[in-house]
């Protein structure tokens, strides 16, 4: 089944890589995340930034903005232009398909995450290095990078789950993509409106208690929702019903 997986990850990921190359709004809005977030914000945050445990919340969100832009069109689109009963009847499994398309876009989206924090940590060196190499510390690091792929995970599991049910990708994606902002500005603004005592109490908690046991204690949970997902997205995918819908 590996072998089937993979060859429907490459597909995906050729048609997701073939529509932005394609598309000049595409390579445009690649190019607006990477500015936005690998150059502008670094800029702004200054050097202090490199070594703060805030990095790895703007790192979860970049894969759930990217993937959540790509992933509602997995089965929506197919229904849209008549595909999926084409796929739906060719000798792959359930699982290699559903699986595959999950795969394409958290390689995509992590991917492009991986890029901005490059692109990050180039600008952080060219605007404040002076002569000198800085580099993020390994904690925050590694467990970024390992968080912001679970991000992409967990991503994907919710616009898989409502791509299958959706009429057509429009209505999908703006149905995730209104979610995750919403909680984006929530989170944002909702700390943001606290007394700057009481924000500066969270941050100081925040970089005391940040260390290997709550950053498990967060993959965990990032794991076990993911896999929740998943497992409902194998429960939904259902061929007849797909096919039916």
């Amino acid at each position: 089944m590996l072998n089937d997986i993979l060859t429907v990850m490459r597909k995906e990921l050729q048609e997701l890589l073939a529509a932005h190359t394609s598309s000049k709004l595409g390579s445009v809005r690649v190019l607006i995340w990477i500015a936005v977030f690998g150059v502008l914000l670094p800029l702004q945050s200054g050097i202090e930034m490199i070594s703060s445990p805030i990095q790895i919340l703007m790192w979860c969100w970049f894969p759930l903005f990217i993937v959540s832009s790509v992933v509602t069109a997995a089965f929506a689109s197919e229904r849209e232009q008549h595909t999926l009963e084409t796929l739906l009847a060719s000798r792959l499994s359930d699982r290699a398909i559903l699986f595959g398309k999950v795969m394409a876009v958290v390689v995509y989206g992590w991917g492009l995450t991986l890029l901005i924090i490059f692109a990050s940590l180039v600008t952080f060196n060219i605007a404040f290095g002076n002569g000198q190499w800085f580099m993020y510390p390994a904690l925050i690091l590694w467990s970024g990078l390992l968080l912001s792929l679970l991000s992409a995970l967990l991503a994907s599991g919710i616009g898989i789950l409502v791509s299958l049910r959706a009429p057509t990708a429009r209505q999908a994606q703006q149905s995730v993509s209104l979610g995750i902002m919403l909680l984006f500005f929530i989170l944002v603004f909702g700390v943001q409106a606290l007394p700057v005592e009481l924000q500066a109490h969270i941050y100081t908690v925040l970089a005391a208690g940040f260390n290997f046991g709550m950053l498990f204690a967060i993959g965990s949970v990032l794991v076990l929702l993911s896999a929740i997902l998943l497992g409902l997205s194998l429960l939904r995918f259902q061929r007849h019903k797909l096919i039916l819908d």
